[in-house]
């Protein structure tokens, strides 16, 4: 089975409406666009490069996982995130690369977090690794935010996806 070309604007407009979704607190139809397969990782700060068989990461998500953070942080009894905080993800320098298994997309992101009057600022880059579906679009089957900090101070937390 070939995988069809894809085409950088096409990844970019992909994961702008990803940020979209998780700006608008969309976390069901975010979920959705994870393969039965697909993971979500945070690495931590001191270790960005470090491999979650050996190291403990942040956030190391599999599908499941991925669904149960989701809808703990749909609830009230989600303290950290209820209200929700207001978040803007921008998402820029993506670049693209693609083999018979799907495509790695690169980008660098910043998610701007507001709540009770105190504003974080979160920078980082991901890694993804995106399988473009027949007729168009993508599912994530990983993605891993690396944030460009060397400690979570002063945020303390990574309470919303990033």
């Amino acid at each position: 089975m070939s995988v069809r070309t894809v085409t950088r604007p096409e990844v970019e407009d992909f994961l702008f409406h990803e940020a979209d979704l998780l700006d608008n607190w969309r976390l069901e139809e975010w979920a959705l666009l994870f393969t039965d397969d697909g993971e979500y990782l945070i690495p931590p700060t001191d270790t960005p490069d470090g491999d979650p068989r050996r190291d403990l990461f942040l956030v190391y998500d599999d599908r499941h996982r991925l669904g149960e953070r989701v809808r703990r942080l749909g609830k009230k009894t989600a303290h950290a995130e209820f209200p929700h905080s207001r978040t803007r993800h921008l998402v820029t320098n993506v670049r693209i690369s693609q083999d018979a298994e799907g495509v790695q997309a690169t980008c660098n992101f910043v998610v701007y977090r507001s709540k009770n009057g105190v504003n974080d600022v979160y920078p980082g880059h991901s890694v993804y690794r995106l399988l473009p579906q027949e007729g168009g679009g993508f599912r994530i089957r990983s993605k891993r935010a690396t944030l460009d900090v060397d400690t979570l101070r002063p945020q303390g937390k990574v309470s919303i996806i990033l």
